[in-house]
């Protein structure tokens, strides 16, 4: 199972007993256990992300050496650019 369907499993699994628990704290913490998963969900495919973006535009640059982390800072760079035009037209 790959990484991130196990963290999927996992938020459904602290999401469901927090659902059947009837101890409110402990509700309280598969809840945020499921929160906390989510977050590092999305950290993790927004690095799949960028190390795409940034594959991408070493590529398109011919594949120079020694510039790993400019094409890795572009990359981040043009990918929360978009994620913000994409909240100005109302999108996700």
């Amino acid at each position: 199972m790959d990484e991130q369907k196990k963290i999927e499993h996992q938020i459904e699994l602290a999401t469901r007993a927090a659902a059947l628990v009837k101890d409110e704290p402990t509700g309280h913490r598969f809840r945020s256990f499921a929160e906390e998963l989510k977050r590092k969900l999305r950290r993790m495919m927004r690095r799949g992300q960028v190390r795409t973006r940034a594959y991408e535009l070493w590529e398109q640059a011919g594949r120079p050496a020694g510039r790993d982390l400019e094409f890795w800072l572009d990359a981040e760079r043009q990918l929360e650019d978009e994620r913000e035009e994409r909240k100005g037209a109302g999108g996700p």
